[in-house]
């Protein structure tokens, strides 16, 4: 659908409050609901239909000799540290900006599709009822965060390392923001297709892993950092704290990002200071982004 299309359909629904839309999806009676669901549903089914044919694959896939941790610990090393030419065996030095392509970077990768995939096959779940698309979603879950042989440790302890210097730094947090698309789809199909069981396996790795957002001593350098990465600790902490139905750590959260990250963050001409002083300020976090401050 291109925008000339969209706009008309958005005037549908201004109009009339009842375009035409998939019998599947009739139930949900909200227009904003329907409107996303007519205008992205083409779009939706297309990637379904190729992610469905997709096996699921974990971190425990792919194997470096760089990670202190085990085959289920997630590692990924900063990007913008490199070998010291006058030192070339010790520690990685920094090269502001520049992304270092030597990195190991496969489990990042691996979580990023699991954040396109997933979704895409929920949504295609929720559009169709198409159990196919359900259940391979469901495959996903089970995958990264029940079955002991693949599931990924509820931890970053070794995320954005740096060679000679730090085995996982409080950047790396970051990395799982990929998470939240996870977190919410598994929110609207799992408790129709996953067993109890399994259901009840899946929220306790995000129970697991908000703990331990909550508790590390990453979190509060994170936190004091009062840009994009406080606010994307925020929205993880929020939204995992959603799906396990933590109503208290949520009004935190809350709290935080009113009286904290709100006030902090942006500048009296609504700007972003903390963001413009960063070196790629206007980058999008994704295969190999910039996650330092």
């Amino acid at each position: 659908m291109d925008r000339r299309q969209f706009c008309k359909v958005l005037a549908a629904v201004i109009s009339t409050g009842s375009p035409p839309l998939a019998q599947s999806a009739v139930k949900h009676k909200g227009d904003a609901y329907q409107l996303v669901a007519l205008a992205d549903r083409e779009r939706v089914l297309k990637a379904a239909s190729t992610y469905v044919a997709l096996q699921p694959v974990t971190i425990t896939a792919f194997h470096s000799d760089r990670s202190p941790g085990g085959p289920h610990d997630f590692f990924s090393q900063a990007d913008y540290f490199w070998p010291d030419p006058k030192n070339p065996d010790g520690p990685y030095v920094n090269r502001d900006g520049q992304s270092n392509p030597d990195n190991f970077n496969d489990h990042r990768k691996a979580m990023i599709a699991l954040s396109i995939q997933m979704p895409a096959l929920t949504a295609a779940w929720l559009l169709t009822r198409d159990r196919r698309y359900g259940q391979r979603a469901c495959e996903h879950r089970r995958a990264w965060f029940i079955t002991p042989a693949t599931r990924m440790n509820p931890n970053l302890e070794f995320s954005q390392g740096v060679h000679g210097v730090s085995s996982g730094r409080s950047y790396g947090i970051i990395d799982t923001l990929h998470l939240v698309e996870v977190a919410r789809a598994a929110s609207i199909v799992a408790p129709s297709l996953l067993s109890a069981e399994e259901d009840s396996a899946l929220k306790e790795w995000f129970r697991s892993y908000l703990q331990w957002l909550k508790s590390s001593d990453k979190r509060e350098k994170e936190l004091d950092a009062l840009n994009n990465h406080a606010t994307c600790w925020a929205l993880q902490a929020s939204e995992f704290a959603r799906l396990i139905g933590d109503n208290e750590t949520r009004n935190q959260v809350y709290r935080q990002y009113i009286d904290v990250l709100l006030p902090a963050q942006p500048g009296a001409d609504g700007s972003f200071p903390k963001e413009l002083a960063r070196t790629k300020r206007y980058t999008v976090h994704h295969f190999v982004e910039d996650d330092e401050p």
